[in-house]
C-alpha cells in the first residue's frame, strides 16, 4: 500500500513541476503583458538554431525527492537498519527529483537571428512552437518590461 501512495505522490510531484514551468513561447503573454502596447521591428530571419532553455532548478524537485526517497526507504528492514534506508532513500530521492524537475522543466527552442529593416541584427531565443526559417519575414515585438519575440 506504502508503494502505491508513493508512487501517487510522485505522479502528484511531475503534475506539478510542469504547472509552474513557465512559458518562453513566442505565443504565451504572461497576464502582465495584456492590453500593454509592445514596439515592432521588422526584420528578415537569417538564421535558425536548435537550442534547449534549461528546467527549473528550485528546491521543490529536492524537497519532494527526498520526501518520497524517504518514504520508501523507511518500508525497508527495521531498527538501525531502517534508518539508514530512511536517510538513503531521502538522499537518493532528493537528487533524483532534483534532476527530475530540471528535466521535465527543459524546452527546446530556436535561436533565431533576425536581421533588422534599420539594418542592425538581434538574436532572439523562444521555445520551438513556431517553425523559422532563413529569409522569412518576421516581427520583432518588445514589451516595455524587455521581453522581445519572434512573430511571423
Amino acid at each position: 500500500m506504502k508503494t502505491k501512495k508513493t508512487g501517487l505522490v510522485i505522479a502528484i510531484i511531475c503534475v506539478v513541476f510542469t504547472g509552474c514551468a513557465s512559458s518562453r513561447s513566442g505565443k504565451v503573454y504572461s497576464r502582465d503583458q495584456a492590453r500593454r502596447s509592445q514596439t515592432i521591428q521588422m526584420g528578415t530571419v537569417e538564421l535558425v538554431h536548435n537550442v534547449l532553455i534549461e528546467g527549473t532548478k528550485s528546491s521543490v524537485g529536492g524537497l519532494a525527492g527526498g520526501a518520497a526517497g524517504a518514504a520508501l526507504g523507511s518500508t525497508i528492514g527495521s531498527g538501525t537498519g531502517k534508518t539508514v534506508a530512511t536517510v538513503f532513500g531521502a538522499i537518493a530521492g532528493g537528487l533524483a527529483g532534483s534532476a527530475a524537475e530540471e528535466k521535465v522543466t527543459q524546452k527546446d527552442a530556436f535561436e533565431i537571428t533576425v536581421k533588422l529593416d534599420n539594418g542592425s541584427t538581434i538574436v532572439v531565443v523562444q521555445e520551438a512552437d513556431e517553425v523559422f526559417a532563413v529569409g522569412d519575414r518576421v516581427r520583432i515585438l518588445k514589451d516595455p518590461d524587455g521581453t522581445t519575440r519572434v512573430r511571423h
